[in-house]
């Protein structure tokens, strides 16, 4: 089992999960942050210091956040880790929690 980041983190891309895992199993994309599966140990660590909420168990995972398993790993295959803390989005706090955002995935 790993955690999943979901739709939540489009657009928003809060790092407070990156400084707390101790494997740095994060990836960072345009607007967009992704778990490594091979590389997270399942420490929950990272789920509640996610300002957005966008972040799930495997097992927890909603039904329609289901697609983000497999965007995960592909995505944490060709995008840079990230180890460290950053800034969010600039406008970040507006798209905090707004639905309907996986069509503004960056890639």
């Amino acid at each position: 089992m790993t955690y999943v980041v979901t739709e939540n983190c489009i657009k928003c891309k809060y790092t407070d999960c990156v400084d707390v895992c101790p494997v740095d199993c994060f990836y960072e994309g345009p607007n967009f942050l992704v778990i490594h599966p091979d590389e997270c140990i399942d420490c929950g660590l990272c789920e509640p210091e996610c300002p957005a909420d966008a972040i799930f168990s495997e097992d927890d995972l909603p039904k329609d956040q289901l697609a983000f398993v497999d965007l995960n790993a592909e995505l944490a295959e060709v995008w840079p880790n990230i180890s460290a803390q950053k800034e969010p989005l600039a406008d970040a706090d507006e798209w905090k929690g707004k639905p309907g955002k996986r069509d503004l995935l960056e890639r």
